[in-house]
């Protein structure tokens, strides 16, 4: 009997590609809507990741250029935003990570509790899940920034997801992308597995302190390389190589 539980997916970047291949190029839709002179190439949004919240980014951006935007402009923003990205997912726009399908099923066929914890909006993930057949029902809850007062690195949405799922703490992972996603599974007292993004540049110096860190879930023909933990035979991440990154009893 394996000792995993249930496992708690982080989105953005962890589940899908939806920082490049989503959120940026509905922002710049929804400037461009609105006749402002934005464009975020993907150099520097990869730079503007570093600040958490999409219109947290915004008013950073506004600021240090000396833009000038009022709360109807920025909820404007918001809004035309929320409606490209909705599109975007819902085309299929939107990717999946290497190896995630493939892992989602496995899970599900053994009956592992799968639970999404993000700090985006339930729209945005509502978006996501409807994109990809039979995505959905591969969860059995999602937490989001809608459930919570704090976003990642608090770890409210993973206690959140703890207590809505009732899953024992030691019996379930997190799989996440970003130093703020680590640090919020850390402090809820989950073990962690990385998959990390590359313009998360600070997140390296903390792969130790995830039960492993991988380019990615690996598919057959497509080996991810493995920056930290025990050897990942073939380079994929199976639910047979996670049973061996948890206790042995119990």
């Amino acid at each position: 009997m394996t000792w995993l539980k249930g496992v708690f997916w982080d989105v953005d970047g962890t589940l899908a590609n939806t920082e490049m291949e989503g959120h940026r190029p509905a922002f710049n839709r929804a400037f461009a809507d609105l006749g402002l002179a934005i464009n975020w190439e993907p150099e520097l949004y990869a730079d503007l990741l570093s600040i958490p919240g999409g219109m947290r980014r915004v008013r950073w951006y506004a600021s240090t250029r000396g833009i000038s935007l009022t709360e109807d402009q920025l909820n404007a923003i918001r809004d035309r935003k929320r409606f490209h990205y909705t599109a975007l997912a819902r085309s299929g726009a939107v990717s999946l990570r290497p190896g995630v399908h493939r892992l989602l099923e496995q899970f599900n066929k053994a009956g592992i509790r799968q639970w999404i914890v993000t700090s985006s909006r339930l729209a945005s993930v509502a978006a996501l899940l409807d994109s990809t057949p039979d995505l959905r029902t591969m969860f059995q809850g999602v937490v989001t920034s809608d459930d919570v007062e704090e976003g990642k690195p608090s770890p409210q949405g993973y206690c959140c997801a703890l207590n809505r799922s009732g899953l024992s703490v030691d019996r379930a992972i997190a799989i996440e992308d970003s130093e703020a996603g680590l640090a919020a599974a850390l402090a809820a007292g989950l073990r962690c597995l990385l998959t990390p993004s590359p313009w998360d540049h600070g997140l390296k110096e903390r792969f130790s302190e995830a039960i492993a860190a991988f380019d990615h879930l690996g598919e057959a023909g497509d080996a991810a390389p493995q920056f930290s933990g025990p050897p990942c035979r073939d380079g994929m991440v199976t639910l047979e190589y996670l049973q061996t990154l948890g206790p042995t009893s119990g």
